[in-house]
């Protein structure tokens, strides 16, 4: 059966591949973002319907993390205005080991809803697409929590994830935790992007304060900065959250993708021999 579906945040690192995903299975797939057609926007509550009207299922990604104020309310309107669309399933894509992301869950989980819970470590691609880009790129990756030992996830991973339980409703009812196969440090993960591109990256150890007071000198939002010590503190912070999970071998019968084939594949796309603009 082909469905329609709304993926909001449809241009992000695991929308866009979930809508190339959903569109090779020949769904009738909606991208929910403001410039989209209708528009949709977390910040308001009024373009939700109109994104809604005559969806099948959406996947849920809400920007820029459901750790922030205002999240859980947007998701309980959300899934309130899905529920009288008559949406046959969501999928929320959540963060592992977030509590506040729990209480998000808990909101679909009690809507009435068909569900399925995808929760997410973090991304391999935070280096490539994402925050440390830059950092990768000027050779110098000061990042806190020098310790923590990360099952670092492919957004490719997570999307495949994705599409496979947003059409599949055996996986209804049940959370999904995708993480990398290993667990490991920024020291480690840094070392092998640099033998990739044959560079020499250092990786800086500093503490969440330090990261702070960098993010505030570049001009970067309270909220983007309270977000990112959040995660740091909070995330990272908790062993529990470090612990390598079976789950995308569960679901797609392979196992999860390894830093290390990231980094060679990436590699060769040349992202990482850009130039850092600020240096030139």
């Amino acid at each position: 059966m082909k469905h329609n579906i709304l993926v909001i945040g449809g241009t992000g690192k695991t929308g866009h591949r979930v809508v190339e995903g959903l569109t090779q299975l020949g769904h009738n797939v909606t991208i929910g973002s403001r410039k989209g057609s209708p528009a949709f926007d977390w910040e308001d509550y009024s373009t939700f319907a109109p994104a809604l009207k005559g969806m099948d299922r959406a996947y849920i990604v809400y920007y820029p993390d459901l750790a922030v104020p205002g999240a859980k309310e947007a998701i309980q309107k959300l899934t309130e205005i899905a529920l009288k669309e008559g949406l046959e399933k969501v999928v929320l894509l959540s963060g592992k080991g977030e509590v506040e992301a729990e209480a998000c869950e808990e909101i679909v989980a009690t809507s009435g809803l068909n569900y399925t819970l995808v929760r997410a470590s973090w991304f391999n691609q935070n280096f490539s697409e994402g925050a440390f880009l830059d950092f990768v790129l000027a050779g110098q990756v000061a990042l806190p929590m020098p310790e923590a030992e990360i099952p670092f996830v492919d957004a490719n991973d997570i999307a495949e994830v994705v599409t496979k339980v947003l059409v599949d409703d055996s996986y209804n009812g049940e959370t999904i935790t995708v993480t990398g196969p290993e667990k490991l440090t920024f020291k480690q993960v840094v070392k092998m992007m640099g033998k990739a591109i044959g560079r020499d990256i250092q990786y800086i150890p500093i503490t969440i304060e330090e990261f702070k007071s960098g993010m505030k000198a570049a001009g970067l939002p309270e909220s983007y900065i309270w977000l990112f010590g959040y995660l740091f503190e909070e995330v990272l912070g908790n062993p529990d959250n470090q612990e390598v999970s079976e789950d995308v071998q569960k679901v797609l019968g392979r196992a999860a993708t390894d830093f290390k084939d990231y980094v060679e594949k990436t590699a060769l796309s040349g992202v990482w021999n850009q130039t850092v603009l600020y240096n030139i």
